[in-house]
């Protein structure tokens, strides 16, 4: 679990929201993973780290490969919430889970 999962992880417990499932599998013929999920609700957040780094996130393989599992989880009716460190350390992730939990609910 990397640095972003577990701050983001601390600031759903604290906010008091509903505790996802980590690392929730969506799709058994490719074994692609969400970071988060609610998967009642087909929402799922995702920690994309090294943005500003040039992570694998941003490079043209790793770019490609989140593209189409983004693309996969569209059409599978999920709502695909991805945040950068500065969004997640700044509380704005957070904030945006809370609202799109309450929406669905």
């Amino acid at each position: 679990m990397s640095e972003l999962e577990l701050t983001l992880a601390f600031q759903i417990k604290v906010s008091k929201l509903p505790e996802p499932i980590r690392e929730h599998r969506f799709n058994n013929a490719r074994q692609w993973r969400f970071d988060f999920a609610w998967p009642l609700l087909k929402i799922a957040a995702e920690c994309e780290g090294g943005t500003w780094s040039g992570g694998r996130h941003t490079r043209g393989s790793g770019f490609a490969k989140d593209a189409e599992k983004y693309n996969m989880a569209a059409l599978d009716g999920w709502k695909v919430l991805r945040f950068t460190s500065v969004e997640i350390e700044d509380g704005r992730a957070v904030a945006l889970i809370e609202e799109a939990l309450r929406e669905a609910a």
